[in-house]
């Protein structure tokens, strides 16, 4: 079988292993592809199967590479791939359905937290001697909250949100939660509540819905015109959940306090996306998924999914 990994970079850029895939098959990795169909298609050649992470297999694509017989996304989300035009075709997409809710979680509340301490801003300010140059024998630069008794509401209350919940809870917070499928596990740690009253009555929202036509754009002007004066905004699931502009405004204005947001709406982020000149908000780059641990059970999910297509068995197929 002879297999193409076309985006392999940011799964592994050196700390990890092909070696599962390489048992299955002649491997060939390229690091990065460009997004034109001219080249996706030069370099599959005449593959078996081809993963992707982000590379676009377009009808094109497909019509041009008949040998294609098993499409692997090395991610949750698959829209980069001509999925229904696959499944007319007999080949298989099989994606990775859960490999990274503990990291996913954990990097929300370390949101969180730098929003409410600044670690960073303190920690350069100190290297930059200011502290051994102050009057006093301690000084801060922003207001710091404590946690303890504010309700976090969380919009998509899964694997990942009920992962968020958890870590909430332990610092003492209040925790309440939308979601269209209540569940038992989700009880045992919040409060379902409709989403008015968790727009209304959160300190903070995080965001941890899919992207549906319902759910994009579910923080604009208006649903932020019922939260709390100085409410916190954080959102690494999908950048389209928010209205990127009604955000910024928001932020400027001082209606939300502050953003922590580990997507936007375009990625790579493009420079005149409104909140990198937006008061109070951090960005980051896609990476709540890229701890190493996350990334080899990704790995070692992927290889699986290949492995049992080979044995005729096909597993997390998103196009049956």
């Amino acid at each position: 079988m002879k297999i193409v990994i076309l985006d392999g970079y940011t799964e592994n850029p050196g700390d990890l292993s092909w070696e599962g895939f390489e048992q299955l098959g002649e491997l060939t990795v390229y690091d990065r592809t460009p997004y034109e169909d001219a080249e996706i298609i030069k370099r599959i050649g005449d593959a078996d199967a081809v993963i992707v992470n982000k590379v676009p297999i377009s009808k094109a694509t497909l019509d041009a590479c008949p040998s294609i017989k098993y499409i692997g996304v090395l991610a949750t989300g698959y829209n980069v791939v001509d999925y229904t035009t696959a499944k007319e075709r007999g080949i298989p997409v099989c994606n990775i359905p859960t490999y990274g809710t503990d990291a996913v979680g954990q990097f929300a509340i370390a949101m969180l937290l730098e929003i409410c301490h600044h670690v960073a801003h303190h920690s350069d300010a100190v290297h930059a001697g200011r502290w051994e140059n102050n009057d006093d024998w301690c000084f801060w630069d922003f207001p710091l909250i404590e946690l303890a008794n504010k309700t976090m509401g969380i919009i998509g209350f899964g694997r990942i949100g009920q992962a968020t919940g958890r870590i909430a809870k332990a610092l003492n917070m209040k925790v309440i939660a939308y979601d269209s499928y209540p569940n038992d596990s989700g009880k045992a740690i919040a409060e379902y509540v409709d989403l008015d009253t968790l727009l209304k009555t959160s300190d903070v929202i995080a965001l941890h819905c899919p992207l549906f036509p319902e759910t994009q754009g579910i923080i604009n002007k208006d649903n932020i015109a019922k939260m709390k004066d100085g409410v916190i905004i954080l959102n690494n699931s999908r950048g389209p959940l928010i209205v990127e502009q009604d955000l910024a405004d928001a932020l400027n204005s001082g209606k939300v306090y502050a953003a922590g947001l580990d997507v936007v709406s375009t990625e790579p982020i493009k420079g005149d996306n409104p909140l990198l000149k937006a008061k109070n908000c951090i960005i980051t780059p896609h990476i709540s998924w890229a701890p190493k641990e996350s990334r080899q059970r990704l790995m070692d999910i992927a290889v699986a999914d290949l492995k049992a297509f080979i044995d005729g068995n096909p597993i997390n197929v998103v196009n049956k």
